[in-house]
């Protein structure tokens, strides 16, 4: 890794270190930088716990435990020089230990946790705000656990072992987390190193298609069955605007996400049965609020032009992300009315991506 030096218009080699040189530990260090920017895995989680031993009749510990953008578990393990030969059945066995958490135990545990950091918080809307689900019924849990694993340097027995449970279904990454120097700055870089993110998507699309219908353990409600089967017909209908090259694997949730390549700001289509309303909503992450929402609602005029329709602007003010979004009534319990919703959405979500986009450019 290099420092770029812009006065002599050259770059500067930084050195790579280990922890135990420079005195950082496990616990005290590692743990908590990641607790505290879980975003450095690129993408959106929720510290739920850490140094979680609700466990029966064990006293064992793990180090981490989150929720991703579907509401499943997300069990992450850290090390730092060596991963040690145990790592992946140590987060095997604290991964099927959670497999049975219910969505209230995973209510209640993050409140405990939200209580340990001294913040008057309360779980079940930290939860709902980060799942952009405001009404509709919590499903947390319902899916395949994940794993995260973290250290400076594998060992061939934990990476042999991480990808055949790849291979198996298993949904397992690995992170490469290296400090360097430079005189008295340090520095971190955290990488995916397996899968490599260049091919997780395919593998994803891979496993889709040879366990149909979510056969890897999902338990998928009827609600999430409709959710899912919308979502299907709306990817293809998406797929057919030139605009539009890749997207998610469609997943059993009441939204569905379209990337707009801005950290902290995206596209999300929703889906609720209950109030026969499908909408689209761009969606900022509060740390993004202060420099966005103000340049975009001076841009309102503008912005409406080009939808066509007039938008809700930040509709809960008391949330701390915040969405600005439009909405449509259609009779989605009727299938019949499928073809015409799909078309709206698509349509609507092209015209979003495309004034938002044009404005992140130019600011």
């Amino acid at each position: 890794m290099y420092k770029i030096n812009k006065t002599t218009n050259d770059i500067e080699k930084l050195d790579e270190r280990l922890f135990k040189d420079l005195g950082f530990k496990e616990r005290d260090h590692l743990q908590e930088w990641i607790a505290k920017n879980p975003d450095v895995f690129g993408e959106d989680l929720l510290i739920i716990q850490k140094e979680f031993n609700g466990f029966n009749d064990t006293n064992e510990r793990l180090d981490l435990l989150a929720l991703d953008k579907d509401g499943n578990l997300v069990i992450i393990e850290n090390k730092l020089d060596d991963t040690g030969r145990d790592v992946t059945w140590q987060a095997l066995k604290y991964t099927s230990y959670c497999s049975t958490l219910t969505t209230k135990q995973i209510i209640t545990l993050f409140q405990e946790y939200i209580v340990k950091l001294n913040k008057q918080e309360n779980a079940e809307e930290l939860v709902r705000a980060f799942l952009e689900n405001a009404t509709d019924e919590l499903y947390l849990n319902s899916g395949d656990q994940r794993i995260i694993l973290v250290a400076n340097n594998y060992r061939k027995e934990v990476t042999s072992t991480v990808l055949w449970l790849l291979n198996h279904g298993i949904q397992i990454q690995c992170f490469r987390a290296t400090p360097f120097s430079r005189n008295e700055d340090v520095f971190l870089q955290i990488e995916q190193i397996i899968p490599l993110p260049e091919t997780q998507e395919f593998m994803i699309d891979a496993q889709e298609k040879k366990k149909e219908d979510l056969e890897k353990g999902y338990v998928v409600s009827e609600t999430k069955k409709t959710q899912l089967e919308f979502w299907k017909l709306f990817k293809e209908r998406l797929l057919k605007y030139k605009e539009i090259d890749t997207l998610q694997t469609p997943r059993p949730q009441y939204w569905f996400d379209v990337s707009i390549g801005k950290a902290g700001i995206h596209l999300s289509n929703t889906f609720n049965t209950d109030k026969n309303e499908i909408g689209v909503r761009l969606y900022l992450h509060h740390k993004y609020v202060s420099e966005w929402l103000p340049y975009f609602e001076k841009n309102k005029a503008e912005i409406e032009k080009v939808i066509g329709s007039e938008l809700t602007w930040n509709p809960n003010e008391n949330a701390k992300d915040k969405i600005i979004t439009l909405t449509r009534q259609f009779d989605l319990h009727d299938k019949e009315n499928w073809k015409e919703a799909t078309e709206w959405l698509a349509n609507q979500t092209i015209l979003f991506r495309k004034v938002f986009m044009e404005l992140i450019k130019k600011k």
